[in-house]
């Protein structure tokens, strides 16, 4: 495994919020249809783009990993009609958010090499905040009354935690490189 890093200049901070907000929109499309296992049909999807705003949290910068989490989800519940205005806006849009937030806090390319060990690391923190968020998610639903907080639990960390911290870890260099190759001359983190 090749360790990969990033540069970063003072310049360009318009390149990371632009592209979080098409990763938050391309998020949102991705979960309402593009998840081929019903979990609960019509209820819960096995997300297995959930890595999307841990990947844009490490690689654009903590702010673009929360737009991409917050309206990723708020585009997903509108799309598949789940959208609850005290659940979606408050407790699963910042839950969301903080998915892609915390994994950015933790890893910048230009100061981290990506090599297995932190990828592990990686792989933990999704870990961690994958169990706070649908820890926080299911009291909420549980105390909307939609279901019970120990089913809502289990069926939502399936669906969202086993995608991050698998998948995170696994792209996150192909992603860099590809992020290397789309702008060369670097960027600040936002």
């Amino acid at each position: 495994m090749q360790p990969a890093s990033m540069s970063q200049t003072d310049g360009n901070t318009l390149f990371p919020i632009v592209l979080s907000i098409v990763a938050a929109a391309a998020t949102g499309v991705l979960w309402a249809y593009a998840n081929p296992i019903q979990l609960v049909p019509g209820i819960i999807q096995w997300r297995i783009f959930a890595f999307l705003p841990p990947v844009i949290g490490i690689l654009l910068g903590w702010r673009s990993g929360f737009i991409c989490g917050y309206l990723g989800t708020i585009v997903w519940s509108l799309l598949a009609g789940t959208f609850i205005p005290a659940h979606s806006l408050i407790v699963d849009g910042i839950m969301v958010g903080l998915t892609g937030l915390v994994p950015g806090l933790f890893f910048d390319p230009a100061k981290t090499v990506f090599d297995r060990a932190a990828l592990i690391k990686i792989a933990v923190v999704c870990l961690v905040i994958g169990l706070i968020m649908v820890a926080a998610v299911s009291a909420s639903l549980a105390y909307l009354g939609i279901f019970p907080f120990w089913w809502g639990f289990g069926y939502i960390g399936l669906s969202d935690i086993v995608p991050m911290v698998v998948g995170t870890p696994l792209l996150i260099i192909p992603a860099l490189k590809i992020l290397k190759s789309a702008h060369p001359a670097g960027f600040k983190r936002f």
